[in-house]
């Protein structure tokens, strides 16, 4: 099983970028970083409703189930 997420997707659908995205929901660059190129290994709800709200996206746009 293989979470994906979408982050750069969004981010290009919304024409912003990473930098614009951690000012907006005072998180690291570093750490959003971490997050778009799939290297996470876990995100908090609270994390992922400050994303959904800057983005003005729901949880299923940002992540994708891949079964293996």
């Amino acid at each position: 099983m293989k979470i994906v997420v979408n982050l750069d997707v969004m981010l290009a659908k919304r024409n912003m970028r990473l930098n614009d995205l951690s000012e907006k929901v005072g998180i690291s660059i570093q750490n959003l970083s971490i997050l778009k190129t799939g290297k996470a290994k876990a995100m908090r709800f609270s994390t992922l409703a400050l994303i959904c709200e800057a983005l003005d996206c729901q949880p299923g746009d940002l992540l994708e189930y891949l079964p293996e």
